[in-house]
């Protein structure tokens, strides 16, 4: 993993340092960076959170988590010590204004020991009411100000739970924190797919004269689980499909398909371009909202022969809830470049298999001279996950006589290139924030353009206690509904697999 840019000395403080997310995702993220030799030579990292640890004990559990999702877990156990010298703990309530004062000691201290030139980054892995009260007592506290040394803020979602309360959380965090401090990370960006957006459109001849409306049919763009809501009941069903999802990483997926080539490669460019994306979608009416949108919540099922629960019999969930737990639509872009071409958005839980997915369905040939499949329309396909890569799939003629024409893949996968190493989500946006580099996060204003645009579906189904929520198998692709949202003759959804609830049968991406 390349890394031209200069990383200062600093010290990473990660708010909620107790919970799961600090021991699978971050810890080892800045463990696999510093194997990668990518961080800077005086660094440390303080965790900080209710729990009684003492470092000993933090570090020991953080030893764990490392040696079991860092890609290096089996490094050498002199390393992993060496690391584990450099991370501290502090034991504090985070939502107590006068405690903080013992944190602005620590950082002291820490960086007198650790010679981190006062450059802090505090990474909130916290409930979101703590989201104004941190930013409030660290600016109490004077942490905020750069002066002598940079301080930078790491927010993780959900970023309001609609319109009204977002544009709430971003006044309230620019009461202490200017935007270019702030940092709205969204992993689903960090992914090596995601990015290679921007490279397989701008830096090829082939595909960026195709990429508009004369030459494309239509763009569908899914992102699905094959899990429930494993233990979350209590937080799904305020959020919802919708919230988790669709607000967020869906609407940052068809910006980057959608944004127009970016003067530079940098932060200020990209978040112009895709602005811009956020600004043109169509503006939902009645009608849409009656036709283009359809929701589902998943029933009890068979997987596999094994008997799988309903929503609404998963823990901590409402016996009548209407949560979705899945979601689709259908939207446009209203601009010169998209003007006419469907998006289509899928998100949902206890789906067939888990897979992120971006599929460019291009327009048929204008004259059908050969005898073809249905299915044999062509495709270019971005894997986000699980298995990241790029398919194409294109038309060849079948051996023998005649000019039967069957659908072929040329495919492209990222572990084929074993001699590279391939960063995970976390670990190149950790990486990025100590950079200083913005540009795989998300900005204040885009972030309310996107809520401007799905509050009038919240608004809808708050309203109309009658707006449809349908029904769907655990292990299905969903409600039976949705292929009616494809336009175009023949036309449907990509399935990558079949319905597990209907016989079991798994089949590969």
């Amino acid at each position: 993993m390349n890394n031209p840019k200069k990383i200062d000395n600093q010290v990473m403080v990660i708010f909620g340092a107790s919970g799961d997310l600090t021991y699978r995702k971050l810890l080892p993220a800045i463990f696999d960076l510093y194997e990668n030799k990518l961080l800077p030579s005086h660094f440390a990292v303080l965790g900080v959170s209710r729990t009684n640890f003492t470092d000993h004990a933090f570090r020991d559990k953080m030893e764990k988590g490392i040696k079991q999702f860092s890609h290096y877990k089996n490094a050498p156990q002199a390393r992993i010590d060496l690391f584990l010298s450099k991370v501290s703990y502090l034991s504090m309530d985070t939502g107590n204004g006068n405690e903080y004062g013992a944190l602005k000691k620590r950082l002291s201290e820490i960086n007198l020991k650790y010679k981190t030139d006062k450059n802090y980054i505090f990474y909130l892995s916290t409930p979101p009411q703590l989201y104004a009260k941190i930013p409030k007592f660290l600016y109490g506290q004077g942490l905020n100000l750069e002066h002598k040394g940079f301080r930078r803020i790491i927010i993780e979602k959900p970023f309001g739970h609609d319109l009204k309360s977002a544009q709430e959380l971003n006044r309230q965090l620019l009461d202490f924190f200017n935007e270019d401090q702030i940092y709205r990370i969204d992993h689903y960006l960090g992914k090596e797919t995601v990015q290679n957006l921007m490279v397989t459109r701008f830096a090829n001849g082939i595909y960026e004269p195709l990429w508009n409306r004369n030459y494309i049919q239509h763009v569908e763009v899914s992102t699905v689980e094959s899990i429930g809501v494993e233990g979350r009941g209590g937080y799904y069903d305020e959020a919802g499909a919708l919230r988790d999802m669709v607000q967020n990483h869906l609407m940052q997926l068809i910006a980057l398909i959608a944004m127009e080539p970016p003067t530079k490669i940098n932060a200020e460019a990209i978040k112009y371009e895709k602005m811009k994306v956020f600004q043109a979608l169509h503006p939902l009416s009645e009608s849409d909202l009656k036709n283009n949108v359809i929701r589902g919540q998943y029933s009890a099922s068979k997987i596999r022969g094994e008997s799988v629960l309903g929503y609404r019999e998963e823990k901590s969930v409402d016996k009548k809830s209407r949560t979705e737990t899945f979601f689709a639509m259908k939207c446009f872009i209203d601009n010169w470049r998209w003007a006419g071409v469907p998006f289509y958005i899928r998100t949902g839980k206890r789906m067939p298999t888990r897979v992120s997915e971006i599929v460019i369905h291009f327009k048929p040939s204008p004259q059908q001279l050969f005898h073809q499949n249905e299915d044999n329309d062509n495709q270019l396909i971005l894997r986000i996950q699980p298995d990241e890569g790029i398919l194409l799939k294109t038309g060849m003629k079948m051996p023998g006589n005649g000019y039967e024409v069957k659908s072929v893949n040329m495919d492209f996968h990222y572990t084929d290139l074993d001699d590279h190493y391939i960063p995970e989500a976390y670990e190149r946006l950790i990486l990025d924030c100590m950079a200083g580099d913005s540009t795989l996060f998300m900005d204040g204003p885009s972030l309310e353009e996107t809520w401007k645009f799905v509050q009038p579906i919240l608004t809808y189904w708050e309203n109309d206690k009658k707006a449809p929520l349908y029904g769907y198998p655990a292990g299905s692709w969903g409600p039976d509904k949705i292929d009616d949202l494809i336009e175009g003759e023949n036309q449907k959804w990509r399935y990558p697999c079949k319905n597990l609830s209907d016989d079991g049968i798994y089949c590969e991406l």
